[in-house]
Formats: structure tokens, sequence, C-alpha cells
């Protein structure tokens, strides 16, 4: 049995075959706080592959928080919610969260990989039907594979393929539309408002995965419903605490009923430990600072349109990206890592991203914006970006 092992992976040969062409570019070890400037190797470089939007990582305020939590509880429950893991602060956590987004309750996860998979894999049944968006997330993905649901896909952003997709389905079947608010590789915004006019025309209801839309959008950070004004016509609404909000987790919100019986059917919930107390102590912390200081947010708007107008006057393709989140397509796989490669030996560091995260013609650079990055060092990224795509198409033939 363990020679059948071998045999199966031995057949896996890409990062191998990356690795001798010195281009592998994943499993980068940092040795510093998550920043806009890094240590890798000893060497400084700017950081452009963060999903730490508002730059709270590093903040003392949130620090201090975990500290304090660490000396009250310990540093972990021992346990899942279901059971012994329930602490106060994990149901504090819930209901500022709830207050946040607008939603009657609230249910923290210990990631935000397990909310998807729980809340979806919960819901949706044998007769039931999920409707996903075919750029979604992967936990999305594999949250409608643990459920019994019938799935549809969607095509990116396609109203119309929606539309003809609802019109399949049974009027009396349950049916959920689930879509990630801001998309995370293209960096557009879900169609909400279309979205809820679909949902109500067909009755069905909507999720949306708001892990790159929360301390973002809406006029204080709540999100992406509220960026259109569409709070109570969106069922349920998911946020992970690793983005904006600087720390571990996730959550679902909705009205009670839902969330009482999400408590006691997602299995991910009831079979996994609950997140550590100083998790949910730095997520309340940075909720206070995006409440209280909406200069975060600003600063990360006026970057993310500082930075997108060098990229087009650099003549560097862009897509349709409406978010901090900038993706620069090379369009091929080897030239994106090499592309990689070449920046970070220029002190930038940002994520390639190939297939199967995005498909196999779109594949691109994320650069993403911190609301604490200045001026200069996105005019320094843009520069080496711009330098290292002309060198890597010159390099890329004798790859």
């Amino acid at each position: 049995m363990i020679n059948l092992l071998n045999d199966k992976v031995k057949k896996y040969t890409v990062s191998r075959d990356l690795k001798d062409k010195g281009i592998y570019p994943y499993f980068r070890s940092i040795s510093s706080a998550q920043d806009t400037e890094v240590v890798i190797d000893g060497s400084k470089m700017l950081m452009f592959g963060s999903n730490s939007y508002l730059g709270l990582t590093n903040h003392p305020y949130l620090k201090q928080a975990m500290i304090t939590a660490v000396e009250k509880y310990g540093s972990g429950c021992a346990g899942s919610r279901f059971l012994n893991g329930t602490l106060d602060i994990h149901m504090e956590l819930e209901e500022r969260l709830a207050r946040f987004v607008g939603k009657e309750s609230a249910l923290v996860f210990s990631t935000g990989f397990q909310v998807n998979q729980g809340v979806i894999s919960s819901l949706a049944g044998r007769n039931d039907y999920l409707l996903l968006d075919e750029y979604n997330h992967a936990s999305i993905i594999d949250g409608s594979r643990l459920s019994f649901a019938k799935t549809m896909k969607y095509k990116h952003n396609d109203m119309d393929d929606l539309e003809d997709n609802l019109k399949k389905i049974p009027s009396d079947a349950l049916k959920i539309i689930v879509t990630d608010g801001i998309f995370s590789m293209e960096g557009d915004i879900a169609k909400l408002d279309e979205i809820v006019q679909l949902s109500e025309k067909y009755r069905a209801s909507i999720m949306v995965d708001d892990a790159h839309g929360l301390g973002v959008l809406g006029p204080k950070g709540e999100g992406t419903a509220q960026h259109f004004d569409l709070t109570d016509k969106v069922d349920l609404i998911m946020g992970t605490f690793s983005k904006s909000l600087a720390s571990l987790g996730g959550f679902i919100a909705g009205n009670s009923i839902v969330i009482e019986y999400i408590k006691h059917h997602a299995r991910s919930l009831m079979f996994s430990a609950s997140m550590a107390p100083s998790s949910a102590a730095a997520t309340i912390a940075a909720l206070d600072l995006i409440e209280t200081e909406p200069e975060h947010i600003k600063r990360l708007w006026d970057n993310t349109a500082y930075a997108k107008k060098l990229i087009q006057d650099a003549d560097l393709e862009i897509g349709n990206t409406e978010s901090p989140i900038i993706p620069i397509y090379i369009r091929n796989s080897e030239q994106t890592f090499l592309v990689s490669k070449i920046l970070q030996e220029n002190g930038v560091f940002v994520n390639p991203v190939v297939s199967p995260a995005v498909p196999f013609k779109d594949s691109l650079i994320r650069f993403s914006l911190m609301s604490t990055h200045n001026y200069s060092q996105i005019e320094f990224a843009v520069d080496k970006i711009k330098e290292a795509i002309i060198t890597a198409k010159k390099l890329a033939t004798h790859l």
C-alpha cells in the first residue's frame, strides 16, 4: 500500500520542475511582521501580496488586546464551540459582528474556510439548489461538494447566465445564490443589485462571501451588502478575520433562526476546536479601530486609486478590478513565476496566480494594497513590475 501511494505522488512533478528552473514561488519564509516591509532570507522587501488591507496586523492596539486575552484565557479553548469551547469573548465578538454588518445574529468559526464548508453543506440538502459564480473561492466550491445539493455554476458576474440557471429550477425548490463580494483574484465586485432582483423574481436566497469586502467596501467598511445598501435583501453575510480584521477565524451573520440552525448542523463548527481567545480579542480590537478611525479605509482607497493610475499609465493589463486587489495579467504561467522571482530579487513581494486559481489563460500577479503603504513604495513597486515583465518575456525562451 505504501508503494502504491509513492507511485501515485511521484507522478506529481510540477513543483520539482519549477524548483529545478529556479522559479518556484510558494512557501516563502518571512521572518518579520506582516507589514508593508517584510524580511525574507535576511533581505528587506516591500510587501504587495498581503490581504491585510487596513494594515492592522502589526498595530500595537491589536497586539496588546491579544496579550491581555492570553493572560486571562490562556492559549486555547481545548474543545469545540458546541461543548466546552464557547467563551464570553466569542459571544461578545458575535454581538459586535452582527451589529457591524446589520444582521440579527452572528456565529464565529475557527477559520473562514470552515464557515463556507459548514454553512453551505448544512443548509443545502438533497432536493435543494446552489447557484455559484464560477470564480467563487475554493471554500465555497468545497462546501457545495460536501452538501447533497444540486450545484449549478454561472459565468462570472453574468446575470443572464444566472437567470438561465434559475429558470431551470422548480419554483418551490430551495435555491441559494452564493457569491464572493469582492472576487479575490480579479478584484471586481459582485453585481449584488442585479442578483437581488433575480432572487426576488425567482424566490432565491443569497449568501455573500465578504472575505475581501469587509473593512473595504461600505461607508464604514461594513462590506458589499452595505456598499449597495441592500443588507436587508441579503440572507447571509460571511466574512473572515485574516484580512482587514488582522486576526484568524471567520463568521456567518443572518437572522436568528438561520444562525440557530447552523449552530446545530454545521459539522465544521461542531467538530472543530473553537477559535483561540487571542484571535477573538484581536478581531474585536480591529472592529474598534475600523469604527473609530475611518482614516484607515480612506487611505486604503487613496492608495488604490494612486496605484491603479500608475499601473494603467505603465500600459499593464489589470482587467475590471474595482478594489485594492489589482491583478496584473501575464497570461503565461511560467512567465508569471519568472516575474515573481525577478521582483523578489529586486525587493518586491507579489503573489503569482495560475491555474487552477484562475483560468489557464488568465495567469497573473496579484498586486494588493494596504492602508499603510506610502506613495513612494507604490511608485517603486510599479516601476519594478514593469521592468520585471519586460525582462521575463526576454528570458522566457530560455526556461
